[in-house]
C-alpha cells in the first residue's frame, strides 16, 4: 500500500500527487506539490458532490472541437448546478465604464511606409553599406521628400516596395519594436533624419498620418462589461463554493480517498466519523486496549486517574481535541499509522494516544564492581 497524504478532508496517493505536479510549475518542488495536491483534492470533492447529485450530463465540445472527459463534464456540470450569480444592472457596469475608459477606446492606428536596406552578408562591411545606403536615401529625401514611393520602389529590400514601402494602417505591436519606437517619435507627413536599425536591417521612416483611438459609446461596450462583471463573479463564487466543499471535509477529518487508479471512494477509513461517534469507539476500548498494547493502556489510566477521569472518559477528551484541532499534516500522520490494521479507528485511538502520553522514564541497576 503506497504512502498517502491528506489535503482538504481527501486522502490521496502520494504516487498520483507526485504524477500530477508536473501539471504544475513553480518554484520549488514543493510549491509544486502542494498545488497538485489541492487541485486533485478539488476535484475529487467535486466528482464525489456531482455523484451526490446524481448528475448524468453530456459530455460538451469547445470551439476548437474537443470533447470533454467524463470527469471534466461532472465538475463543470455541478458548478453549473450549484453556483448561481445575478446579471449585473446596468448602472454598476456604467461605473467600469465611467472608472477605466481607456479600457474602452479603439487602439490608436498608425499609416506608415518605410523602406529597408538589408546587409548583403554577415559581416560589419556589410552592415556598414547598407548603413550608408539609407543614409543616402534620407540625404535624397530631404532635397525631395515626393520621391519616397519611387525611392522606395527601386531601393528597398521589403516586398513593401511594390506599393511605394507603405505598410498600411498599423496597431500597437504589428511591427518590431525598434522601428514602432521610431514611428512614435515622428509627427504627421515627417520622414526620419536617422534610419531605424532592426534585425532585417536598416529602415528609413515616413509617417503618414496617427489615427488616435476614439471612446466607445456606452451602449456599444455594455454586453462586454456585463459579462466580465458576471465571469468575476462567477468566478468568486465557484471559488467561496469549492472553499465551502473543502472545509467541511476538513471538519470530517477525512471525507474521500482517491484510489491508485484515480477514483473516489469515501474515507477508506473513515476517521472523521468513527473519531466522533464516541459510542462506537468506546464500546469495545478498554478491551482492545489491553489486548493490543497493555503498556499503552496501563499508562493512560494512571494519566486518566491524575485527571478524576476515567480510561473512557480519558479517551474520549483526547480523541475530541484531536478531531478539533487536526490539520492536514495531523490527519496525514493518523492515517500513515493506521494503514493495514484490521480496525483502523481503534489503532487511531492508539495513535493518538502514543502522541498524546509521555513514554515512561527508564530505569537503571547500577552495579557496583567490588
Amino acid at each position: 500500500m503506497s504512502a498517502v497524504i491528506v489535503v482538504d478532508g481527501v486522502a490521496l496517493p502520494e504516487r498520483l500527487v507526485a504524477e500530477e505536479a508536473q501539471n504544475h510549475p513553480a518554484a520549488t518542488p514543493e510549491a509544486a506539490r502542494k498545488a497538485a495536491a489541492h487541485a486533485l483534492a478539488i476535484k475529487a470533492l467535486l466528482l464525489d458532490r456531482a455523484h451526490q447529485l446524481g448528475l448524468t450530463p453530456q459530455a460538451e465540445r469547445d470551439e476548437d472541437g474537443r470533447e470533454e472527459t467524463p470527469e471534466e463534464a461532472l465538475v463543470r456540470a455541478v458548478l453549473d448546478a450549484e453556483i448561481e450569480v445575478e446579471r449585473p444592472e446596468e448602472a454598476e457596469c456604467r461605473r467600469v465604464y465611467d472608472s477605466t475608459p481607456e479600457r474602452f477606446r479603439t487602439p490608436a492606428l498608425t499609416q506608415a511606409s518605410h523602406i529597408l536596406f538589408a546587409p548583403k552578408g554577415e559581416d560589419e562591411a556589410a552592415r556598414e553599406a547598407a548603413h550608408a545606403a539609407a543614409m543616402g536615401a534620407i540625404a535624397e529625401l530631404a532635397d525631395h521628400p515626393y520621391r519616397f514611393a519611387d525611392l522606395a520602389a527601386a531601393l528597398s529590400d521589403c516586398p513593401s516596395k511594390g506599393v511605394g514601402g507603405s505598410l498600411g494602417q498599423l496597431s500597437p505591436g504589428d511591427l518590431a519594436a525598434e522601428v514602432e519606437a521610431g514611428l512614435n517619435r515622428l509627427q504627421d507627413g515627417e520622414t526620419a533624419s536617422e534610419p531605424v536599425r532592426s534585425r532585417f536591417g536598416w529602415h528609413v521612416l515616413r509617417l503618414e498620418r496617427r489615427i488616435e483611438g476614439r471612446l466607445l459609446p456606452f451602449e456599444h461596450v455594455l454586453p462586454r462589461i456585463a459579462l466580465h462583471l458576471e465571469s468575476r463573479a462567477w468566478t468568486a463564487a465557484a471559488t467561496r463554493y469549492v472553499s465551502g466543499l473543502a472545509a467541511e471535509a476538513r471538519e470530517r477529518g477525512v471525507a474521500l480517498s482517491v484510489t491508485e487508479d484515480g477514483g473516489v471512494a469515501h474515507g477508506a477509513l473513515s476517521l472523521g466519523d468513527l473519531l466522533n461517534d464516541q459510542a462506537a469507539v468506546t464500546a469495545r476500548l478498554e478491551l482492545w486496549l489491553d489486548e493490543a498494547d497493555p503498556a499503552l493502556a496501563a499508562q493512560a489510566r494512571e494519566t486518566a486517574a491524575t485527571t478524576g477521569a476515567s480510561l473512557a472518559e480519558f479517551v474520549q477528551r483526547e480523541i475530541s481535541e484531536f478531531v478539533q484541532a487536526a490539520d492536514d499534516e495531523g490527519w496525514t500522520r493518523l492515517i500513515s499509522a493506521a494503514q493495514g490494521s484490521d480496525d483502523p479507528a481503534l489503532a487511531c485511538v492508539q495513535a493518538i494516544l502514543k502522541s498524546k502520553l509521555k513514554a515512561p522514564a527508564r530505569t537503571y541497576t547500577l552495579i557496583r564492581r567490588h
